[in-house]
């Protein structure tokens, strides 16, 4: 602000002489503008391409962590395989549910906003300011409630729709079906199962953020002092910023993150595994299929032919007492 410690301002021109009213030169740097818009196109594309891949991926791999939690031991080819057929009807019911919730959401804002603008409300807002707040507040809550509605059905969908297309190959809507008389008939229990799932939820997410963070302090530390060392003493050798130094740098940065994502997972696995098995308890006790699976009865004992019993053997009869005389 000033110099010599001071708050004196200096006396910069009130017009500057090549001020500019745009944030962006007009001809974009010599670049043509087209470009920007094909990479933006093509970065949305490869982001919806990708997050489809991973929901198909994550479908199959939700009931590999179902058998391998009743299993107690995880088998990834094996389960792929297996599992394939009912990950992909998984798959499709995400998918058209990403599809509804977000028609949901355009129809919820898109409405009001059409009226509000018909209406004039955005041409004037000053005119309007305590029809848009109140329209604003009305419909922040519309949309948490939405939302709370829609990860509620997508979390019962994964908790307890799951198992039934896993133990009867039966579909999501079908599943849907019989839970929703499960649901009724015993709406306490399901509704602590919730409130219990959301305190477990925040309690170890504040617990995995600290293990998270100090972890990567731990990783961090350590390598922010190779790089600082590793610059000086590139500088000492005359190295500069050029396209190999900044490729070097960039794959190193990659690797530090991938490794970082990879250590932050593995310490995540113990969340991982408890909810499923979570879930999968509190759902035995009213599913009797996944019982009978969770808790199969023991096998009836079978007697060998060499431990029978031996045939039963009548006591010998008295002597014939001889006739006197």
């Amino acid at each position: 602000m000033g110099s010599h410690g001071g708050f004196n301002v200096p006396n910069f021109p009130i017009n500057p002489p090549h001020r500019t009213e745009h944030f962006f030169p007009p001809d974009f740097g010599g670049i043509n503008p087209g470009l920007f818009v094909a990479l933006i196109v093509i970065l949305v594309i490869a982001a919806l391409t990708l997050g489809i891949v991973f929901m198909y991926i994550g479908s199959v791999m939700r009931f590999i962590l179902f058998d391998s939690v009743l299993a107690k031991e995880c088998h990834i080819r094996e389960g792929w395989r297996r599992r394939l057929e009912p990950g992909w009807r998984y798959f499709l019911w995400q998918l058209a549910y990403m599809l509804v919730t977000f028609g949901v959401f355009v129809i919820v804002v898109g409405i009001p906003a059409g009226l509000a603008f018909a209406a004039g409300w955005f041409s004037e807002p000053s005119q309007h300011m305590v029809g848009l707040v109140l329209a604003g507040i009305a419909l922040f809550f519309v949309f948490v409630i939405l939302f709370i509605a829609m990860m509620l059905v997508y979390v019962l969908t994964k908790d307890f729709v799951v198992p039934q297309m896993a133990l009867e190959g039966i579909g999501a809507v079908e599943g849907w079906r019989r839970l929703w008389p499960m649901m009724k008939a015993e709406k306490g229990g399901y509704a602590g199962y919730v409130g219990m799932k959301i305190l477990l939820t925040i309690g170890v997410g504040i617990i995995l953020g600290i293990v998270s963070f100090i972890l990567a302090l731990v990783i961090l530390i350590p390598v922010v002092g190779i790089v600082i060392a590793a610059v000086y003493a590139g500088q000492g050798a005359g190295l500069g910023w050029n396209a190999g130094t900044i490729t070097l740098a960039v794959v190193a940065g990659c690797v530090l993150v991938a490794f970082l994502l990879f250590a932050m997972a593995l310490i995540s696995v113990p969340a991982i595994v408890f909810f499923p098995a979570y879930s999968i308890y509190f759902f035995a006790a009213r599913y009797p299929r996944l019982s009978a699976v969770l808790y199969p009865a023991p096998p009836s004992p079978q007697v060998s032919p060499s431990s029978s019993p031996p045939p039963l053997e009548l006591p010998p009869l008295p002597p014939t007492p001889e006739p006197i005389g």
